[in-house]
């Protein structure tokens, strides 16, 4: 997300967008390659280097993304692997047809979703008066909570 709210701007140095997100920054090297592969970001090197997206946010689909970190979009298997059960094994064959139901809506979801909608979205909750209350709400739980702990 982090490349996505700074797009058009200059690139980002790997540690920034590890802090940024609250990633290892070994592990968000593995993602940024296989991005990288994608060519959904590049990367420049130097002192003023790092990463930037290749296209706008709007033109990146969720489903783009974890599919090529994750694999499948969803945690029952792949849709031909499911089409094949369905077909092969008639004991479980509703069963499996409910698992690709679930798998084509997230895939709807997802193909449907682009990063821009999530930064979007994200920035709409961060404005909101409620989103403001509840983060007060939870600094003064936090705030009680400690005190407590230091009355015991």
């Amino acid at each position: 997300m982090t490349l996505g709210r700074r797009y058009g701007t200059e690139t980002i140095k790997i540690r920034d967008i590890a802090v940024d997100s609250d990633l290892p920054e070994k592990f968000l090297e593995l993602i940024l390659l296989e991005l990288k592969n994608a060519r959904i970001v590049e990367s420049v090197r130097g002192a003023k280097g790092g990463y930037r997206l290749r296209r706008a946010p709007e033109e990146i689909r969720l489903s783009e993304i974890i599919r090529l970190i994750d694999g499948p979009l969803a945690p029952f298997g792949d849709a031909d692997q499911l089409r094949g059960l369905i077909t092969s094994d008639p004991d479980h064959r509703a069963l499996y047809s409910v698992f690709l139901e679930v798998r084509d809506a997230a895939a709807r979801i997802l193909e449907s979703t682009s990063v821009a909608d999530i930064l979007d979205q994200g920035s709409r909750a961060n404005k909101s008066p409620s989103a403001k209350t509840n983060k007060k709400a939870k600094k003064r739980e936090t705030i009680s909570a400690a005190q407590g702990e230091n009355k015991k």
